[in-house]
């Protein structure tokens, strides 16, 4: 059986860096622009917390 659902428990000192390792783990497909969108989700609490992720440069920010 293949796992294609693309949730994954990561854990990491910042929710920056969980959204970053996750990249580096699974590399999701970019977008047109080179991008990523990442949304991680505090277990403790379910807050949820959105990255862009430009795959080119390796900058990270919060989505608008």
């Amino acid at each position: 059986m293949q796992d294609d659902h693309p949730a994954r428990i990561v854990e990491e000192a910042s929710f920056e860096a969980a959204a970053i390792a996750y990249v580096e783990d699974f590399h999701p497909p970019a977008d047109a622009l080179g991008e990523i969108q990442v949304v991680v989700c505090d277990l403790a609490n379910g807050h949820e917390h959105c990255f862009r992720i430009d795959l080119g440069g390796g900058e990270t920010q919060p989505c608008a």
